[in-house]
């Protein structure tokens, strides 16, 4: 017979350190120069190691057993990283038939979880539940209606979209590690990286428009008439 202990605590050992590498690379990916090459290899070696933590995340709750809300927090990561890759990757609007799956797929694990809330046991604080419940409801929400939103608008938005999601993803993963790891302060490990992870999400969002703001004066004053006396 197979030695399931073995297999169930190298699955943990697998997802702490995949976990752990990842937050290490996503705090280099927040620091370098967006667009720089630390940037990019810090950026797509955290969803490599994002898609890990998922995967063992789903075999620790669906083979294992582990609590239910551990689900809806990888579901969380997980949905964050992709929505902010494929951002990246088209830089547009139009529907794509694989993100409406994802976004229904992720629909499904949250309707998945509230069926069976009363039924899992409150290891988590029930802040954290709704709060990220409500994340991921919002976010999945937005993709749908960010179809609507017309293209020549949405051309500017992608960046701030892109910022938004792939911070969430980050924040969803350290939410999850501060509150496994410093369980005896809860809730406030749970809550005060969701917390930071907002002003982070402001502040690189208002940084940009700023920026791209000053950068469009600057053209416009070099393309403007010269005046000559």
């Amino acid at each position: 017979m197979p030695d399931y202990s073995f297999l169930h605590n190298s699955n943990i050992v697998i997802h702490v350190i995949a976990g752990s590498i990842a937050l290490l690379l996503g705090i280099l990916a927040l620091t370098s120069k967006k667009g720089g090459k630390w940037h990019k290899k810090s950026g797509n070696y955290f969803l490599i190691l994002l898609i890990i933590v998922v995967m063992t995340g789903l075999i620790g709750v669906f083979i294992y057993k582990r609590n239910t809300f551990l689900l809806i927090i990888t579901v969380l990561s997980a949905y964050y990283g992709f929505s902010g890759y494929r951002i990246l990757q088209a830089k547009t609007n139009k529907p794509k038939l694989i993100d409406v799956l994802v976004a229904i797929i992720s629909l499904i694990s949250v309707s998945y979880f509230l069926y069976y809330f009363k039924s899992i046991g409150m290891y988590w604080s029930p802040i954290i539940i709704y709060s990220t419940v409500g994340a991921l409801l919002f976010i999945i929400t937005y993709d749908f209606v960010r179809y609507l939103i017309p293209k020549k608008t949405y051309k500017n938005m992608w960046l701030y979209e892109h910022i938004f999601k792939m911070i969430g993803a980050f924040t969803a993963l350290l939410s999850a590690f501060s509150g496994t790891v410093l369980y005896n302060y809860q809730p406030y490990s749970q809550f005060l990286p969701s917390v930071f992870g907002t002003i982070l999400q402001i502040g690189f969002i208002v940084y940009y428009i700023r920026k791209f703001k000053s950068k469009r004066k600057i053209g416009t004053k070099k393309n403007a008439p010269q005046q000559h006396i």
